[in-house]
């Protein structure tokens, strides 16, 4: 198994694990015991040096789980549109991949679908209908 596929079922088993309700109530249940924990170690530093240093290293762990499981769930999004797209008679094909292109390229096209938002709205105002295609 290579680290690529180790990495992504791990971040996928951690994801899954941690958004559980059983673990939230863990997690409350952990703060707890630690505020409960308080007066008998005297509220010291290696107390709170504790909690301080588990909190970091978790929240420094989450960072990666959930940029991995982000990126994954967008590129598989991205998918499925593109295959919308590709399928749907009529559809821009221009519009397939359309994350990859640069800002200015991107910003084309939203001013483009802004201008036909537009006119179908104004369509719509004199009482036509929006659904068909408002290509010039």
């Amino acid at each position: 198994m290579n680290s690529h596929t180790w990495y992504s079922q791990f971040t996928k088993y951690i994801a899954k694990l941690t958004g559980k309700s059983a673990t939230f109530a863990l997690s409350i249940l952990l703060i707890v015991v630690w505020l409960v924990s308080g007066p008998f170690f005297h509220y010291s530093d290696t107390w709170q040096l504790a909690i301080n240093t588990s909190t970091t290293i978790i929240t420094f762990i989450m960072v990666f789980v959930i940029q991995n499981t982000q990126n994954r769930d967008t590129e598989a999004m991205q998918v499925k549109l593109d295959e919308l797209i590709r399928v749907t008679k009529g559809a821009h094909n221009a519009l397939l991949d359309l994350e990859e292109l640069e800002e200015d390229q991107i910003d084309a096209f939203r001013k483009h679908y802004e201008m036909l938002a537009q006119k179908a709205r104004q369509a719509l105002q004199k009482g036509n209908i929006d659904t068909d295609t408002l290509d010039e």
